[in-house]
């Protein structure tokens, strides 16, 4: 099965291309330039791997929560190439996705992305439940979630800002991360076969990214902030 998975939630973008035969992924940290480098990104994967998009079975994306810009780009490439060569688009959670490596660890998993303001896009899973589910939490709602665990394993890209958060209000819970962080489309990727395995929806046309926090646009239209 030929996939192709981004993940463009953040500023660290994540690429790989999957075929019966060959993994190709690249990684790219260049703070807010992903309109420059995804599309011309995405080619050169493809040619690597010998595949034209026409031949791709499926692409999947992190759909949110994340970056307003990162989002829309991610789902705009995708969807283009759904349009033009009817290849199916399959939406993950990107705290869903950042957590999946670490899934079988045995620990309670954290995953978290910086949403400035002193706030985390986080999801807490014990493996078998969602203790928080994907949301725009303050510290105090994310700690209230953990005070009674001895060992929290975060991670996703602010792994490191959200355990020494919490490490100055619990000293006695133990917080791990990973050494080097997983590459999240490779995650993606393994993550979309058991969806079509389990014959899952793709995108519908009017799906877009979940932002779960409004834009600073919107919210100087409603009001909320001058």
């Amino acid at each position: 099965m030929n996939i192709l998975a981004l993940d463009c939630a953040v500023t660290r973008i994540s690429l790989a291309v999957k075929t019966d035969s060959k993994f190709i992924s690249a990684t790219y940290d260049i703070g807010m330039r992903q309109s420059e480098i995804l599309v011309p990104s995405i080619d050169e994967l493809l040619k690597k791997a010998e595949l034209k998009p026409s031949e791709l079975n499926a692409t999947a994306l992190t759909i949110g929560p994340g970056s307003f810009t990162g989002l829309r780009l991610g789902i705009s490439a995708l969807k283009a190439i759904e349009l033009a060569y009817n290849v199916p688009v399959y939406g993950i959670s990107s705290l869903e996705a950042y957590a999946y490596p670490y899934k079988n660890l045995g620990f309670t998993v954290l995953s978290c992305i910086d949403a400035n303001k002193d706030k985390f896009y986080a999801r807490l899973s014990d493996g078998s439940n969602n203790l928080l589910k994907d949301d725009d939490y303050e510290i105090e709602k994310i700690t209230e979630a953990v005070k009674d665990l001895d060992t929290v394993f975060v991670c996703g890209p602010d792994a490191k800002k959200l355990s020494e958060k919490l490490q100055t209000v619990f000293a006695d819970i133990k917080f791990l991360m990973p050494e080097v962080p997983a590459q999240t489309a490779e995650a993606l990727i393994l993550m979309t076969e058991e969806l079509i395995e389990k014959k899952a929806e793709p995108l519908k046309d009017f799906d877009g990214p979940v932002y779960l926090r409004a834009s600073e646009a919107e919210l100087k239209l409603n009001g909320t902030i001058s």
